[in-house]
């Protein structure tokens, strides 16, 4: 992991310490959070012979293939929690069968202070998602959503199923 990767991992982490305590999430909730985060950019730095080892079967650039990757690999090395893998299989799309560790995972990664982008916004983002989960994972969500369309890259089957499904919460948007 590069030394600017594991500069975001940490902040990813903090973030999700900051809820989980402004939460009061339990200690074993907490700790699956703080997994999901260290292993979800673990092969994100990695050739692409390592993406190959590990997701062969997934076609994409690495930004779509190190989620997968990572997951595989966590896999391989014990981390049997469904709810860990998925988080950090999917962090990049959004997957509406989440627990919350996948969902505080896709925030935090989007909302780490250390990303150059709508810094204010974003900020008062993970400020308020302690009292407002749903509508802030749905404004992140969208804000997701809104880059990929104007990158004009594909979506997925899962950000659109990870859409829709917050979409049919009636949670406001704004």
């Amino acid at each position: 992991m590069s030394p600017e990767r594991l500069q975001h991992v940490q902040r990813v982490a903090a973030l999700a310490l900051e809820w989980a305590e402004r939460l009061g999430v339990p200690d074993s909730e907490r700790n699956r959070w703080l997994r999901a985060v260290w292993l979800h950019d673990a092969l994100r730095d990695a050739p692409d012979a390592v993406l190959e080892e590990w997701a062969g079967s997934i076609q994409g650039p690495p930004e779509l293939r190190h989620g997968p990757a990572s997951a595989a690999r966590a896999r391989a090395e014990g981390e049997d929690d469904r709810g860990v893998l998925d988080a950090v299989r999917y962090h990049s799309l959004g997957l509406p069968e989440w627990d919350m560790v996948g969902r505080i995972l896709y925030c935090a990664d989007y909302l780490e202070p250390g990303r150059a982008f709508e810094r204010e916004r974003r900020a008062e983002l993970a400020e308020r998602l302690p009292r407002e989960p749903r509508n802030v994972l749905r404004e992140v969500a969208r804000s997701r959503l809104i880059h990929t369309i104007e990158s004009g890259w594909p979506i997925l089957e899962p950000t659109a199923r990870f859409w829709n499904s917050l979409a049919s919460t009636g949670a406001s948007a704004r």
